[in-house]
């Protein structure tokens, strides 16, 4: 396995210190030409032949696969297309099929809006007497009573980094009945896991953060494999059907993963992500997670000896901690614009927190300290004090 970081494999401007790989992450070398010759070869070239033979159709299952090993999911268990939003729809009303005689969907206010927002619109639509129930992220293991249908959780919270520990979540679930469902935004590429070992039913995740897909970058869905052929999909669309091109009027699920693919894959997004997980090939996790962990340790050190004015957002201790790290200010959204004004890139959440993520493929000890001396410099001198840095933007 390679050593880390490994830099040299992406497109970072010089002299930035890219700390948002948890929003967005960097382009890997080697994307910009796979999608021109997407572009200029196989679809100028070979146009519909391409489906065939440039492999076009079969995309969602490589790099399914090609994630599963990072997620601990057996092979044909993962798959790919659609948003994250889409793929929490699938997982949660098919998790509901379930459990039929159970009214509750359990989550915790640590979750992203998104996955609430996405629970609150199937209740809406089935009019069944469904019921969103959000408890504290402490809350969880012990809020998983004999009328939930479903747990659906973020295992590394987006604001603070606060981690699940997914063992006992998930035991806590199967011991009341109930459906585990885990998101996996804040964890795919940056803490180790084990769905597999785990048991839970469902997963779902993003790739355009820490799996460095690009924005826009098509979601994965898993399915535990003695569930794959009995999951009832809630969006029945073409290439989700056994046989898509036997045209038949009504709708037959594939027998395995494809089950839950949808409408057709956005061929050059998805060229871009497989070949960015490329990167990964000679990586292991457990180097990923022992290095963000070190790098993180050091951000929260330096920055409380240097920035007094700060308070740490995120769990001291890395057990409970995914990879980033978060501290409040309430300033903070100016800090963030003269921080990223002086190129050490976080982003902001709201009230008044502001995020740093680390991504032991690029960021070194290095990076951690000369940020730490300009996120001081910045707030000794108020340069975040401007009004051009008060200045809301549409995206934070």
């Amino acid at each position: 396995m390679t050593q880390l970081p490994i830099k040299n494999r992406f497109h970072l401007p010089k002299g930035m210190i890219y700390l948002d790989g948890n929003s967005l992450g960097p382009l890997p070398i080697g994307v910009s030409d796979r999608v021109e010759e997407v572009v200029t070869d196989e679809w100028a070239n070979h146009l519909i032949k391409g489906w065939n033979v440039d492999g076009w159709m079969a995309q969602p299952a490589r790099i399914g696969n090609q994630i599963g090993r990072l997620i601990g999911a057996t092979p044909g268990t993962v798959t790919i297309g659609d948003t994250l939003s889409v793929k929490v729809f699938q997982a949660l009303s098919a998790a509901l099929k379930m459990r039929p005689d159970r009214k509750v969907i359990l989550s915790d206010s640590g979750n992203f809006p998104s996955d609430l927002y996405m629970a609150e619109g199937l209740i809406r639509q089935l009019d069944q007497g469904y019921e969103l129930r959000v408890v504290a992220p402490e809350e969880v293991a012990s809020a998983i009573s004999d009328d939930v249908a479903v747990a659906m959780i973020t295992q590394v919270d987006y604001r603070t980094g606060r981690m699940h520990d997914m063992g006992e979540i998930t035991d806590a679930a199967h011991r009341a009945g109930a459906v585990m469902l885990w998101d996996l935004a804040h964890s795919a590429g940056a803490v180790q896991v084990d769905l597999a070992a785990s048991g839970c039913e469902f997963a779902v995740g993003c790739t355009y953060k820490y799996l460095n897909g690009g924005p826009g970058a098509p979601a994965f869905i898993y399915i535990r494999p003695d569930l794959v052929s009995r999951v009832e999909p809630a969006l029945s669309g073409w290439l989700g059907h056994d046989a898509p091109f036997a045209f038949e009027q009504s709708y037959r699920p594939a027998k395995d993963i494809e089950r839950m693919r949808v409408g057709t894959p956005p061929v050059i997004q998805m060229a871009a992500l497989e070949e960015a997980m490329k990167v990964w090939d000679d990586v292991d996790m457990s180097a990923v997670r022992a290095a963000s962990v070190r790098l993180c340790d050091q951000f929260i050190a330096e920055v409380e000896a240097r920035c007094p004015t700060l308070t740490l957002a995120s769990p001291r201790d890395s057990r409970n901690r995914g990879s980033q790290v978060s501290f409040e200010f309430e300033q903070g959204y100016a800090v963030m614009q003269a921080l990223i004004a002086h190129d050490v890139i976080g982003d902001f959440r709201a009230p008044d927190v502001m995020r740093f993520g680390f991504t032991p493929l690029y960021i070194d000890e290095t990076d951690v300290t000369r940020a730490v001396e300009i996120l001081g410099d910045v707030l000794d001198n108020r340069t975040w004090d401007c009004p051009e840095f008060h200045r809301k933007s549409r995206v934070t």
